[in-house]
């Protein structure tokens, strides 16, 4: 067999194989099977054996109309695939190209695009490589320009996907039909311009050239747009960066643009969108700034902006490796500009003058040429001419140099500014860094020549039109000219626009059609009016028809013809189906539901009627009348009893195919009516965990009810969402709900989120009080003993709030921390981690703890290290006092009896264990007097020791005779008296007179440690024997007659008594009293006495 014999042969079997594969495509229902034996018949022909690619091209082209966009996606992967093997092939697919573009479906217009990114290209690449342009390649290539017309007026499209694609094809058109610069960035296959010859009549450069130049401005006008969605604008500013790199004649263009966009980003975007959009901007211009060109014309505008938008100097020098050459090399720019503005603006216009000139001629060919040949010129002069935004720009800087005008525009925009700064402001403001120096004035009057432009004012707008004007006149006067050269040529031009394409396997043979029979020749039409009443009647015939439905056993083909007629016709119908459900509306309910569900059909598409009552798939505005009409006709209706309303309504919300906003609301009103709120809420509950559509939206309406105004709405709400938080699967919400709410204290004023009628305010309140307050603190303190977590939340808030805020957590807290418990790992983790500005709360806390209950050792472990390491003040130790050690206690005594009255007394109170249930404190009521005795002077002043011993004396049931006692009696068992002891010992007999005996043995003892030496005992010594007498004097006789004699000096009021006393004796007890005594007695000055070697004890 031959060689030419075996190809013969493989082909016939290929060829079989595409007929097999083609039969089953065509008969084949699935879609994937299909597409699988498309893609087949796509290598075969395509790669494996391109010569069958003519045969059996009309048959994969009839694909074209298949019903799965899939498949009508492959027929136009099909054509580029083709197109790219063999370029001739664009007459025969073109046609069907263009009719796709038009298709239904999102996704093939969206295919056709990209495919005509690549084609158009590649299309005109294969017309400039010399190969001879048949007539039928010709009209191909025109209707390939009208393709590319049709896919740029996309860029209104409503679809965003299609606009993105739109873009990078704007992009393509641009780099093709622009010509390569010297400064341009390498890119590789990068056909341009300047790959077209001149010769080629089809596509004259220059024309393409004007083309790229229009497509270009509609790109930068659509970057500018106040509309433009976040993922078009971050793609129209990559495609114009791409092109400013790789075409440097448009970077003037594209960094004006850029520069604008900076000053006026899109109202419409969302905070996050806005840092994505300020982001993105700013990649772009750290890309840009690494292209020589930029770096060299346009550092000091790009380096402004980036300083604007954040980017710090590492940033910009790791961009721009000589970043301070170039810093210098753009001042002295600025200043040459400031010097020559004048004449670079004359040369500039005489340049672009000279230039339009050079383009007229009178042959086409030459025409071209010369085109070819100034477009191959670096320009310069377009580079340095200077935009509408560069004119205004100078035209406000020289009056902002001006202070007082500068300071007038500023006082004259301030009316209009808002009362609260703007979200979008605070998102892309940045500090300025030079704010008056020359530099950052230069930055603000670009700025605002960038506002002035794109509101169409400033002498740069106007300045530009004229040019524009001037354009459009020159070019009118070219078109003459290129016209009456072009006249010879009419003759091949209309020759030419003999050739039609026609789509490529959709042309059937038409049949012959009979006569179909019209009803409307043999028919007369009715009236409106006429065939509304036959509808009302025939309805109202059949409603009527209830018994004998059900006797006839059709009961359920009546509902069904029902419920069509009210979700086919009029208002009427349905007003009058209303009216005959609620009439029974028990034993009816099952037609309300079988109408509900019928226009749930509707509103899905699923009924085939659809499009003949022209109802669109998705519109659930009649479903939504008719659920809500049954509602409120049950809330309304009075004759309805109360049980019978709650069960129906019950059964439309959880029964109804879908829930709509508006029966939301209509619950959530019912739910507020008086006495109903404990069934609304309850039905919300069911509504959240049997309707997981709506759920969040159930739930939401649940949360909002927890700031209810009215106690019984709130209440119910909450124990509602409690519940609902112990499921589990909605934590997260439920928590991040109350965070917000408990956030909003953080607020100078209550949110508006608080008031309205569905809250049960409609006034709004600008101050905070207590109730509003409460009503944030809520649903968080409900939820606080299940998500102990959330403390770390509060003590956030609370160091940051007000003073009134922070009273009122203080006072309402104390339910829910007694519910956490002192062994909360979360709760010990706030006491060790306590924030800055939270200690009274982290106090009050413990406070709470411990009120009735003893601290537990953790706890005293994490307050003892807290006050040790972080907070000094010693009224954090006060709750547990108890669980510390009796040295710890009496370390801080002279800290606390400082303290208010109020508060030494309940450290007193916790000390003793009379607040608490314990049996006994952490000191004994005696230690507690001893300590307070044996406090040092030099850490406490003796007045504060005395107030906190007369707390002390004030609780009689604590402090009896007994206590008192044990506490003097080792008072004076200490090798040293307390200062206190003589005004203790004062306040105890005036407590408990039978203690003068006790009393007097204290003074005999005293007496022994020479109490006269020290001053202060001394004179409680003194009153004290006054207070006691007679039973004193008896101590007095015991005195040396020097401390006698002193006594009586310093209270003569006991002379004459002790005297008295005295001479009362017996002869034999008067013989005991030395005469020493006597004659102090008689007031006669004692003789000195000698000191001894030795004193027995001195105090």
């Amino acid at each position: 067999m031959s060689l030419s014999q075996a190809s013969g042969g493989q082909q016939t079997s290929s060829s079989a194989q595409v007929i097999e594969l083609l039969n089953n495509a065509q008969m084949n229902t699935g879609d994937n099977s299909k597409l699988d034996s498309l893609k087949i018949v796509q290598e075969i022909v395509v790669h494996k054996e391109p010569d069958l690619l003519d045969n059996f091209l009309d048959e994969i082209l009839a694909f074209q109309t298949d019903r799965n966009q899939e498949v009508r996606k492959f027929v136009v992967a099909f054509i580029e695939e083709a197109c790219k093997k063999d370029a001739e092939i664009l007459p025969k697919v073109i046609t069907n190209l263009q009719m796709m573009l038009g298709d239904d479906s999102v996704a093939v217009q969206k295919r056709v695009i990209q495919a005509m990114t690549h084609l158009y290209r590649s299309t005109l690449r294969w017309m400039s490589g010399g190969q001879s342009i048949s007539d039928r390649m010709e009209a191909a290539w025109g209707l390939m320009v009208n393709i590319k017309d049709l896919i740029v007026e996309l860029l209104d499209s409503d679809n965003d996907g299609i606009r993105t694609l739109t873009l990078k094809f704007m992009e393509m058109i641009v780099l093709t039909q622009t010509h390569r610069e010297p400064e341009s960035a390498v890119k590789e296959n990068d056909f341009c311009l300047d790959d077209i010859p001149l010769g080629l009549k089809q596509a004259r450069p220059r024309k393409l050239e004007v083309d790229a130049r229009r497509v270009f401005d509609d790109m930068v006008k659509y970057h500018g747009s106040a509309h433009i969605s976040s993922a078009n604008l971050m793609t129209c500013m990559g495609a114009l960066s791409n092109i400013a790199k790789l075409r440097p004649e448009f970077m003037a263009k594209v960094i004006t643009a850029l520069e604008m966009l900076h000053a006026n980003l899109p109202p419409t975007l969302a905070k996050s969108q806005v840092s994505s959009v300020r982001k993105h901007l700013k990649n772009q211009l750290l890309t840009l700034l690494k292209h020589p060109f930029a770096a060299e014309q346009f550092f000091t505008n790009i380096t402004t902006l980036l300083t604007d938008l954040g980017a710090s100097r590492d940033e910009v020098m790791k961009a721009m490796p000589h970043y301070e050459e170039m810093k210098r090399k753009a001042r002295k720019k600025e200043r040459e500009a400031a010097k020559a503005a004048a004449r670079a603006e004359e040369e500039a216009t005489e340049a672009k003058r000279q230039k339009i000139d050079i383009a007229d001629d009178e042959e086409d060919d030459e025409d071209d040429e010369e085109d070819e040949t100034v477009s191959r010129v670096p320009r310069r002069s377009f580079d340095r001419m200077e935009s509408a935004v560069d004119i205004t720009e100078k035209f406000v800087f020289e009056r902002l140099k001006e202070p007082s005008f500068a300071a007038e525009l500023v006082m004259l925009s301030m009316q209009f500014l808002p009362r609260e700064i703007p979200p979008h402001f605070n998102n892309t403001y940045t500090p300025i860094a030079a704010a008056g120096t020359e530099t950052q004035v230069r930055h603000v009057s670009r700025l605002l020549a960038a506002q002035l432009t794109n509101v169409g004012l400033g002498p740069g707008v106007r300045f530009a039109e004229e040019q524009r004007q001037r354009k459009l006149a020159l070019g009118a006067q070219e078109e003459e000219d290129i016209g009456a050269t072009n006249i010879p040529n009419l003759g091949e031009d209309e020759d030419l626009a003999k050739v039609k394409l026609t789509p490529t396997g959709l042309t059937h043979r038409s049949g012959r059609k009979g006569h179909t029979l019209k009803l409307s020749e043999v028919t007369k039409p009715l009236s409106e009016s006429t065939k509304k009443i036959m509808i009302l009647d025939a309805v109202q015939r059949i409603l009527k028809c209830e018994k004998a439905a059900s006797v006839g056993g059709v009961t359920d083909v009546r509902i069904k013809i029902i419920t069509s007629l009210a979700a086919s016709f009029s208002h009427e119908v349905r007003g009058i189906l209303l009216d005959f459900i609620f009439e029974d509306l028990l034993n009816r309910a099952d037609l309300a539901f079988n109408w509900l569900y019928e226009e749930y059909c509707f509103c899905q598409g699923f009924n085939r009627s659809s499009n003949i009552y022209k109802r669109k798939p998705g519109d659930d505005n009649t479903y939504n009348e008719i659920l809500c009409s049954l509602i409120n006709g049950l809330n309304t209706r009075t004759e309805i009893l109360p049980s019978d309303r709650d069960s129906i309504l019950r059964r439309l919300y959880l029964e109804s195919p879908i829930i709509t906003s508006e029966a939301i609301g209509l619950l959530k009103q019912f739910c507020q009516e008086p006495g109903r709120a404990l069934s609304g809420v309850s039905l919300m509950k069911d509504l959240v965990l049997k309707r997981p559509v709506k759920q969040l939206n159930f739930l939401n309406s649940i949360l909002e009810f927890c700031s209810h105004e009215e106690n019984e709405v709130r209440d119910t709400a909450l124990s509602t969402v409690l519940s609902l938080y112990e499921r589990g699967e909605l934590a997260s919400i439920i928590e991040d709900y109350s965070g917000m709410f408990l956030r909003f204290l953080l607020l100078p004023r209550p949110p508006d989120m608080l008031f309205g009628e569905d809250r049960g305010r409609p006034i709004m309140m600008n101050e905070w009080t207590e109730d509003f307050i409460k009503v944030c603190l809520n649903l968080f303190l409900a939820l606080l003993p299940k998500c102990k977590k959330l403390l770390t939340n509060l003590a956030e808030v609370y160091v940051s709030t007000s003073g009134d805020i922070k009273r009122t957590i203080l006072r309402i807290i104390e339910t829910p921390i007694r519910e956490i418990g002192m062994e909360s790992p979360e709760l010990l983790s706030l006491v060790e981690n306590c924030p800055k500005g939270s200690e009274t709360l982290i106090t009050r806390i413990i406070h709470i703890l411990t009120e009735k209950a003893t601290p537990s050792p953790e706890l005293v472990n994490k307050v003892r290290e807290l006050y040790a390491h972080r907070v000094a003040d010693v009224r954090f130790l006060i709750p547990v006092l108890n669980g510390l050690s009796r040295q710890e206690v009496t370390a801080a005594l002279p800290k606390l009896i400082k303290l208010n009255p109020g508060v030494v007394k309940e450290v007193f109170n916790r000390l003793i264990g009379i607040t608490t249930n314990r049996a006994s404190g952490a000191m004994s009521p005696a230690e507690l007097l001893i300590a307070l005795h044996n406090i040092d002077p030099t850490k406490c002043d003796t007045k504060t020791v005395m107030k906190a011993t007369s707390y002390c004396f004030q609780e009689k049931s604590v402090y009896t005779m007994e206590v008192l006692t044990i506490v003097l009696q080792q008072l004076m068992e200490q090798k040293d008296i307390p200062l206190l002891l003589m005004r203790s010992v004062l306040q105890s007999v005036s407590l408990y007179p039978p203690l003068i005996g006790f009393t007097m043995n204290i003074l005999q003892r005293l007496i022994v440690k020479k109490v006269w030496k020290q001053r202060t005992l001394w004179d409680g010594f003194i009153r004290c024997c006054q207070k006691t007498k007679p039973q004193s004097y008896t101590i007095m006789l015991q005195l040396p007659p020097r401390q006698l004699s002193q006594l009586l000096k310093e209270a003569e009021d006991l002379r004459d008594p002790l005297l008295v006393h005295v001479q009362n004796f017996t002869d034999a007890q008067r013989q005991h009293v030395p005469a020493t005594i006597m004659a102090v007695l008689y007031n006669s000055e004692p003789e000195p006495e000698p000191e001894p070697e030795q004193e027995e004890e001195t105090i």
